[in-house]
């Protein structure tokens, strides 16, 4: 009777926990991605500590995130100007294509010019707009916050630490803190993996569509490249997005086959042989767990929890293979017990 109690208390308890991540999202992803943030950088101010003040080295390393991101951002909007810039220089092939489709599904009874009025329409343009809007706003909002929290974070790190040492409960606290320690090992070895595997993605894609002479090959590259940070639903999104291009500029099919047996040879390899290989017993997480990490988290946090999705569940495991109770949970998922 007492573990059908237990078991109910910990079912309540995921449910509340999840409800919290969903409905306070707006407070809790900034705090994570700050914390996911400084686990990258914060090697780099140590070591800038180590050779000038703390505060310039605190200033230098700031400035990198901000440039970083900057650089992120400025490389997804780029590429999204250039795919819109294609898109509406071809819109008469575009018109053509919409035409040809609309009689082949009037020809097999399907209406739909009139399925086409009743879902699109002058308030449903207004609508998405207003959306759109709405989420740029936010996600400058999400980026200002966690840069606050980024720059409160590394300031403290130090005394974070002291503060650990000083609790009275040694054990729990070294503990704690080698958990921290093997954990933030483990995310900057992911990133530093991901985006070496991300950079010869887009490298290869670009080269396959320039050989090929799809439109925009260094488009294709960075859509590549940047998609590949998301695993198993970036690479599947990138195959069918630069393949369905493929198909309304190329007059055959077996140009179109052509490209997205590539890139499927492409993602294949990099993802399934030299990616595993190169992570060896480091992070080896379950392609279950994976899986699941991109499509649970992005449900609760939309495109962003399918990028940070992975390293959250890392971080969860380290923390579960550092103690006896919970260990078997992380060996379950690939991950084994800390010494």
């Amino acid at each position: 009777m007492l573990k059908v109690g237990n078991a109910t208390l910990t079912l309540i308890a995921g449910c509340v926990l999840i409800a919290l991540l969903y409905y306070g999202r707006a407070v809790i992803a900034p705090v994570v991605f700050a914390l996911f943030i400084i686990m990258l950088v914060w090697p780099v101010q140590r070591a800038l500590s180590s050779i000038m003040s703390r505060y310039l080295a605190l200033v230098i390393t700031f400035l990198l995130v901000v440039f970083l991101l900057l650089g992120f951002g400025w490389l997804i909007a780029w590429t999204v100007g250039q795919v819109g810039r294609r898109i509406l220089i071809d819109a008469v092939r575009y018109q053509l294509l919409y035409e040809q489709l609309t009689t082949w599904l009037d020809g097999h009874g399907i209406a739909a010019s009139v399925l086409w009025s009743e879902n699109f329409s002058v308030s449903w343009t207004l609508r998405t707009l207003q959306s759109i809007g709405s989420r740029l706003n936010n996600t400058f909002s999400f980026w200002l916050v966690a840069l606050v929290y980024v720059l409160l974070g590394l300031a403290e790190t130090d005394e974070f630490r002291a503060r650990f040492k000083q609790l009275k409960n040694q054990e729990a606290a070294n503990s704690f803190l080698r958990a921290s320690q093997s954990a933030a090992a483990k995310i900057r070895f992911y990133m530093l993996l991901r985006a070496l595997m991300s950079l010869a993605t887009g490298s290869l894609v670009w080269l396959l569509t320039r050989l090929i002479g799809l439109p925009f090959a260094e488009t294709w590259g960075f859509v590549a490249f940047i998609l590949n940070f998301i695993p198993f639903l970036g690479p599947l999104i990138a195959t069918l997005f630069i393949t369905a291009f493929a198909f309304t500029h190329f007059a055959n099919w077996q140009w179109v086959l052509a490209v997205f047996v590539g890139l499927n040879i492409i993602q294949s390899v990099i993802g399934s042989v030299i990616e595993p290989r190169l992570t060896g017993k480091t992070i080896s997480l379950s392609p279950f767990a994976t899986l699941f990490s991109v499509f649970a988290w992005g449900s609760l946090w939309g495109v962003f929890g399918a990028f940070i999705g992975v390293p959250i569940t890392i971080v969860a495991l380290t923390f579960c293979a550092q103690y006896s109770t919970t260990s078997w949970f992380a060996e379950i998922l690939g991950f084994s017990r800390e010494q």
